[in-house]
């Protein structure tokens, strides 16, 4: 059901795109989407839908997204799904150069909400700012993505089958993730869980499985998925998320040799952890996860990069680089290596140091070369809003059921990613 209407601005660009948003948005993405976006990337949701982007706001109520479409004929399929017959109608007018731009009223559709948690759900799987340092537990990657699969099951509507759309892929989703079936089964039968937690996890399960019939997917355990579903939900079994997805990853050794101590120190500080210079996955998101010490060793110099690795960071193949500049001069890199939780690295700089002068100004961030995209604006109180935003989410995880969101209300729902990392991070 609708619910109030929205004003919205539909207009035509220079370059033919149609764009739609309910308030003047400032900036550009630098995630490669051309979507305009309020800040850095990471506050961004993005979906990338039939002939168009979708995009919301993280940082602020998830409302319409601002849709940039590319492909009116294609977006029609949806657009008065997601914002009603007003502005499908207005969107249509402005291809066929009937108006160059116009306001009206939006609706709040039930679509509307599902794609902005379904967006959301993509944002945490690139962003989530999972770190040791700053008390936040990461998401069990297979339990968010068969969450994802089922929404965009729900979501259907939004895509088509021209196969330019990265984000239809609830096929994928399941195969790519299915280690999480059997457990997510045993979480639902669990006897002791609230109820709205077991009618949360039996819509999630109803929706992979009509995803997986409806993609012709057969398997051990889609067959166990369906037979369970069939017989309902018996409260048999006693382990809850905590066990069912506890983390037995610990870190593995890798090459690379322990940094060692000696000679004169003559700096030392934290760098800049820019979280769109590597992938998800590689580094702990925690503010000091970068830090260095320059020390000179007769008449060498050398600094020495130590980086908190991310829970899920690779032993080995990719290897993070350390970006340095001293005192603003053009960088060098310091190849880092995995050892147990930290990548780490150390090279010789040309740092002459004549008698008086002042101590060096150090530059230090983290990325990962053919990834790298470059530095982004700095961030830093962005960042903080980002890890602010995932502590209250948690604390409503943490709150009786009675204080949960529905898991239907956009992003404001919890996932069951971010339950069992309630349940699973108190270590974290």
């Amino acid at each position: 059901m609708a619910q109030a209407g929205i004003d919205v601005h539909v207009a035509r660009g220079e370059d033919g795109t149609i764009r739609v948003a309910s308030g003047p948005v400032v900036g550009r993405a630098d995630d490669g989407s051309g979507v305009a976006a309020a800040g850095p990337g990471f506050t961004g949701a993005v979906l990338d839908v039939a002939g168009a982007v979708l995009v919301w706001p993280v940082l602020g109520e998830p409302g319409l997204p601002v849709a940039e479409v590319d492909d009116v004929g294609r977006a029609q399929q949806w657009l008065w799904a997601v914002y009603g017959e007003r502005t499908a109608a207005a969107v249509h007018a402005c291809a066929a150069g009937e108006s160059a731009g116009v306001r009206v009223t939006a609706d709040m559709t039930a679509l509307a909400g599902g794609a902005a948690r379904l967006g959301f759900g993509h944002w945490a799987s690139r962003w989530w700012p999972a770190s040791y340092a700053d008390g936040i537990p990461a998401l069990e990657p297979d339990v968010l993505g068969l969450e994802l699969a089922a929404l965009t099951h729900r979501c259907h509507q939004l895509f088509d089958d021209f196969g330019d759309q990265p984000d239809d892929c609830a096929a994928e989703l399941i195969e790519e993730h299915q280690a999480a079936l059997d457990p997510l089964i045993q979480w639902w039968r669990t006897a002791s869980q609230p109820a709205d937690t077991a009618r949360h996890l039996e819509s999630v399960l109803r929706l992979i499985d009509n995803a997986a019939d409806s993609a012709g997917l057969d398997g051990p355990v889609l067959r166990r998925l369906r037979s369970s579903l069939d017989q309902g939900r018996p409260a048999a079994t006693p382990a809850g998320p905590g066990t069912l997805f506890a983390r037995h990853d610990g870190y593995a050794l890798a090459a690379g040799e322990p940094l060692l101590t000696g000679g004169r120190v003559i700096a030392r500080g934290s760098g800049t952890n820019d979280w769109h210079r590597y992938p998800p996955g590689f580094v702990d998101a925690s503010e000091h996860a970068v830090s260095w010490t320059a020390r000179a060793l007769g008449a060498r110099r050398r600094i020495e990069v130590e980086v908190v690795a991310h829970v899920a960071a690779p032993a080995g193949g990719a290897s993070l680089v350390a970006e340095v500049r001293v005192n603003g001069g053009l960088p060098d890199r310091v190849v880092l290596a995995r050892r147990d939780d930290m990548w780490t690295g150390r090279a010789d700089l040309d740092l002459p140091l004549p008698a008086g002068a002042m101590p060096p100004r150090f530059e230090v961030g983290v990325l990962l070369p053919g990834f790298d995209p470059g530095p982004g604006p700095e961030g830093r109180e962005d960042r903080d809003a980002i890890r602010a935003l995932v502590r209250r989410r948690l604390a409503t995880a943490a709150q009786p059921p009675a204080h949960h969101a529905s898991p239907h209300d956009a992003s404001s729902g919890l996932f069951l990613a971010e339950i069992a990392a309630l349940a699973t991070g108190e270590d974290y």
